[in-house]
């Protein structure tokens, strides 16, 4: 399904990027591609406004602190009523991108009305997820956009609690080294010593619509390395489709690169970044394991990646939402999001405020170690 606003296609500009979105980091074919690839037991649609939007069964102890999560898959006969927890639910926002894609055209408050209007009633949960708050990596537009959205929402009765917390680093040091040099002296330690094995790590650089990626062998490796990450992963969300990777590596337009790394000439992991608005955005993984966790390709890829955009003029490393502990003890700093939350059930929508603070584990973690990283916002 093609993206469209008014019966036509998103401007582009070779010189200047453009997109009717606020909020917008990533390249325009990572909607497209989700839109028309969805993930696993998801139906992507655009609302009649331009916003992109999909709705699946979500399992509501996603987010839920773990000591609460565990307790409560505990309790007798879970199994049988834990189908309860995974209403039918409608998210105005993707899993393509670090924020919620806010067409620019339509004010706050009419969307809104007409995104309550249109779905409330026919879905028990309409979540407008990941609206960001005050980001360093957004124009004073979008975040003036944001604010006016989440006071809207709550005017409309929605419920907003603290999303997750995004990763970056701005690229204000000269070298990797110095960057090293910031952090505590046993992290400078711990640091260095596993990037000792990077010696032993071939990294090449491939970018996407290069006559690699129309090999079918290449594709399957590649999925199956994501799969590798996807089915270790804590949360397992949004499964995307070997369909969409081999859309994104095979869209040259996208300005996308493929990180491979390789040991004795063996695929050992990829890491699939795009570089819009001066800013290295690191999108997705795939690891062999345990060759990965021998070699420490986590710390590598991270280093690398902080040279890559340091070597190219960037301003940002974009770092992503998952895995907050280890980036933070990489140095990164984190902005957070906000969901708005519509629940159709009075009582349940009773629950959710008095109870909010358990589905904010990303924002309690954070406060809890508030000493342990460099900042926030």
């Amino acid at each position: 399904m093609p993206v469209t606003h008014n019966g036509g296609p998103l401007i582009r500009s070779n010189s200047k990027r453009v997109t009717f979105y606020f909020n917008s980091l990533e390249p325009d074919t990572l909607v497209r591609q989700f839109l028309a690839n969805p993930p696993e037991k998801f139906e992507t649609f655009l609302s009649p406004e331009g916003a992109p939007a999909f709705s699946t069964r979500f399992d509501l102890l996603t987010t839920l602190d773990k000591d609460v999560r565990r307790r409560l898959i505990g309790l007798p006969l879970y199994r049988h009523w834990c189908k309860l927890l995974r209403p039918r639910t409608c998210f105005v926002g993707t899993t393509v991108s670090e924020y919620a894609l806010l067409p620019r055209h339509v004010a706050p408050a009419s969307l809104v009305a007409a995104l309550k209007e249109r779905y409330a009633d026919e879905y028990p949960f309409l979540i407008i997820k990941d609206v960001p708050q005050s980001s360093p990596l957004l124009d004073n537009a979008s975040n003036a956009h944001a604010r006016d959205l989440l006071a809207a929402c709550k005017t409309a009765g929605f419920v907003l609690l603290e999303g997750q917390a995004l990763a970056y680093v701005p690229i204000d040091f000269t070298s990797v080294e110095s960057y090293i040099s910031r952090q505590s002296s046993g992290r400078r330690k711990d640091i260095r010593r596993k990037l000792r094995r990077q010696g032993a790590v071939q990294i090449e650089s491939v970018p996407t619509g290069s006559n690699r990626f129309a090999i079918p062998a290449v594709l399957d490796e590649y999925y199956a390395l994501y799969l590798n990450v996807f089915r270790q992963s804590e949360i397992h969300f949004d499964l995307l489709s070997a369909d969409f990777f081999r859309a994104l590596l095979q869209d040259a337009s996208s300005g996308g690169v493929a990180f491979e790394y390789r040991n004795d000439g063996r695929l050992i992991g990829f890491n699939l970044c795009f570089t819009t608005g001066g800013k290295l955005i690191d999108k997705y993984v795939g690891f062999r394991y345990p060759d990965a966790r021998a070699l420490n390709l986590y710390f590598v890829h991270w280093f690398h990646n902080l040279a890559y955009a340091l070597e190219h003029g960037l301003t940002h490393y974009v770092a992503g939402w998952t895995d907050p502990e280890i980036k933070a003890y990489l140095g990164a700093q984190f902005t957070f999001t906000r969901h708005a939350v519509h629940v159709r059930n009075g009582l349940l929508r009773a629950t959710l405020q008095r109870f909010a603070r358990w589905f904010e584990s990303d924002r309690a973690w954070h406060e809890g170690h508030a000493d342990d990283h460099p900042g926030h916002s």
